[in-house]
């Protein structure tokens, strides 16, 4: 089977931000906006509560087509335009009623906490849509590993569809101990830097080399090397299939009996 390669279109981006992030971002501040304006005729004659409730589902949707930090964004200005233009006194960034204090504070919380949820959902269905390109490869690769006489077979079919998986410039494969610290791939397809978590859908993939590490009855057994290439971002799902050949690679590699090492 040949080397599955994503579609990997450019995307224009502002300031290294992808232009869909961009986009998003100005939805958080002008949907809210734009939404509050609307409501200014009905603030004498509606609750204000119920003017929150529509400015909840406006961060919703701002998270469910963006990210968090646009969710959160959201939250935000439609707090502050909530005060500014549907309580009293009307124009000024006071509140002078109580009711309408508490309904504002909620608006805040419920809106990050809404905007938290629908950014989860929408990452959790991107998991959980399965593409047939995928499952065949991870279903190729298991059957290899099965009658495969070597695991170096395993690990070089592996390595490269890890190449075109995941739209690299470069992947080779290190047995031995883990030196360094190098990003990792991990198998929940996040990566992670000496720094904390590295946002991929954000910033692409870190301009170094990352490491896959394979793992087979609890050991590690090596890594794979990737090297990024240029290019778009690479899915979550393909992320997710890569990690998923490394555990197959990973089990090949115990099957044989091959020396483990420490992890660092």
């Amino acid at each position: 089977m040949a080397a599955i390669t994503l579609p990997r279109p450019s995307r224009p981006a502002h300031f290294g931000i992808p232009l869909r992030d961009t986009l998003a971002l100005g939805a958080g501040v002008a949907g809210p906006l734009a939404v509050a304006g609307l409501l200014v005729p009905f603030r004498t004659h509606v609750a204000g509560a119920n003017l929150a409730l529509i400015l909840v589902v406006v961060v919703v949707a701002v998270a469910a087509i963006g990210h968090r930090g646009a969710g959160a964004l959201a939250a935000l200005s439609s707090a502050v335009w909530f005060d500014l233009f549907l309580t009293r006194p009307y124009g000024q960034f006071t509140i002078a009623g109580s009711d309408d204090i508490t309904t504002a504070a909620l608006l805040l919380a419920v809106g990050l906490a809404v905007s938290q949820l629908a950014a989860r959902a929408r990452r959790l269905k991107v998991v959980t849509v399965a593409d047939a390109g995928h499952l065949a490869l991870i279903h190729e690769t298991a059957q290899l590993a099965q009658r495969a006489t070597s695991a170096d077979a395993v690990v070089d079919h592996v390595r490269r569809e890890l190449t075109g998986l995941l739209g690299l410039d470069g992947c080779r494969f290190e047995y031995g101990s883990l030196l360094g610290h190098p990003p990792q791939l991990g198998q929940d397809g996040e990566v992670t830097t000496a720094h904390g978590r590295w946002d991929v859908e954000r910033r692409g993939w870190p301009r170094e080399e990352i490491e896959l590490r394979t793992v087979g009855n609890g050991h590690y057994y090596g890594r794979f090397m990737l090297r990024p290439g240029a290019g778009g971002v690479v899915a979550l799902q393909a992320r997710l299939v890569a990690g998923t050949l490394a555990g197959q690679v990973g089990a090949a590699l115990a099957d044989v009996g091959a020396g483990a090492v420490t992890e660092n």
